[in-house]
């Protein structure tokens, strides 16, 4: 950059040179004197201007000397459609006069005001379609039967448009009328989710009948179909979702999001959880959160079907879910008596020969 000595030096000369033009030129005549400082008030006009300009951005200039140049040629278009007009009447003269000075000021000023869309960035934006993208979210079979998709779509934490693959509707209807009632079970569920998507309000539901004949596997549709609209692919596959981001398609995973929600227990705290059954090492308790995580609890073997304080040992996080550890203190800690909540009845209506949830699976 160019100190301010030599800024000094350079203002100073285009003022001698300005003022040295005025008197050699001579607008008034018979005045040298006068001539001179027209000069000089010229030259300070300019420089003055020049260092209030001298922050400003370069898209700003060039905002103004375009809006000054079309003013200028809009004035010069009018005075010619007045050719008509008697240009020795000094009130035409004065309008004359007052369009080409009106006219390129507002250029100029509104040019430099809206100077920044001459930034790259935003002037290629001038040739885009400027109406909203929609987002594509597109559901796969697993996650539609899992059912959880439809609480997360109705508190809205998912948004865009979704999108069910026809594909998806075929093998949904494959496992509906399966003759495995527990498949048959599983299919109807899935269609009756999404019965209970569509008919949510301000949510919209599409049928993609686009398919991929040449690819034969359902999950390889589904990740041509979000590479081909751009979307992403909800699900609960874990290996879906591996496959999809080694192709780079985003997934949005279902049990990640429960995982992310589940609360923070730190080993010291306590708990209030109710003992279900008996656990597999000697004088071990299991329990379980509201969120189904397993919670095996020490010295716990003799107070199956209460409810009891426990404090958190140690917790066990793996990418298939989580399992807490805990110790009751007997004589220290407050048990109830307690009839078995919620968890306690779902369990007892599972079907015969169901085992509880496994660590892996809460």
């Amino acid at each position: 950059m160019m100190p301010m000595r030599g800024f000094l030096l350079v203002r100073l000369l285009f003022i001698a040179v300005v003022v040295y033009a005025s008197a050699l030129i001579g607008p008034i005549q018979g005045h040298p004197s006068m001539n001179a400082g027209l000069g000089l008030f010229v030259a300070l006009l300019i420089v003055v201007a020049e260092a209030q300009l001298r922050d400003t951005s370069v898209t700003r200039l060039l905002g103004g000397l375009l809006g000054f140049g079309v003013g200028l040629f809009i004035a010069k278009a009018i005075g010619s459609a007045l050719f008509w007009a008697n240009t020795g009447d000094a009130k035409v003269q004065f309008l004359h006069g007052l369009i080409l000075i009106v006219l390129p000021y507002l250029g100029m000023v509104l040019g430099a005001r809206r100077g920044e869309w001459l930034e790259p960035a935003k002037f290629a934006t001038l040739f885009r379609d400027a109406r909203p993208q929609k987002r594509y979210r597109i559901l796969d079979t697993s996650v539609i039967i899992d059912g959880r998709v439809a609480d997360v779509v109705e508190n809205g934490f998912l948004d865009g448009t979704l999108v069910v693959p026809q594909f998806v509707l075929k093998e949904l209807q494959y496992v509906a009328d399966s003759s495995d009632p527990l498949k048959r079970n599983r299919g109807r569920r899935g269609l009756d989710i999404l019965n209970r998507i569509q008919k949510m309000p301000n949510v919209e539901v599409v049928i993609s009948e686009l398919d991929f004949p040449e690819v034969k596997e359902v999950d390889l549709k589904l990740i041509e179909l979000a590479r081909s609209l751009l979307g992403r692919i909800v699900t609960n596959d874990f290996n879906l979702n591996k496959v999809a981001q080694l192709r780079g398609v985003e997934v949005l995973n279902v049990n990640e999001l429960a995982n992310s929600l589940r609360p923070v227990v730190l080993p010291g705290e306590t708990m209030n959880v109710f003992i279900l059954k008996e656990g597999k090492e000697y004088n071990q308790g299991v329990a379980y959160l509201d969120d189904g995580t397993m919670v095996v609890v020490d010295n716990a073997r003799s107070r199956i079907g209460k409810t009891l304080d426990i404090v958190v040992t140690s917790v066990l996080q793996t990418t298939a879910g989580r399992m807490i550890f805990g110790r009751h203190a007997e004589g220290t800690s407050a048990e109830t008596p307690s009839r078995p909540d919620n968890r306690t009845e779902r369990a007892d209506r599972d079907e015969p020969g169901r085992r509880p949830r496994s660590a892996a699976q809460a």
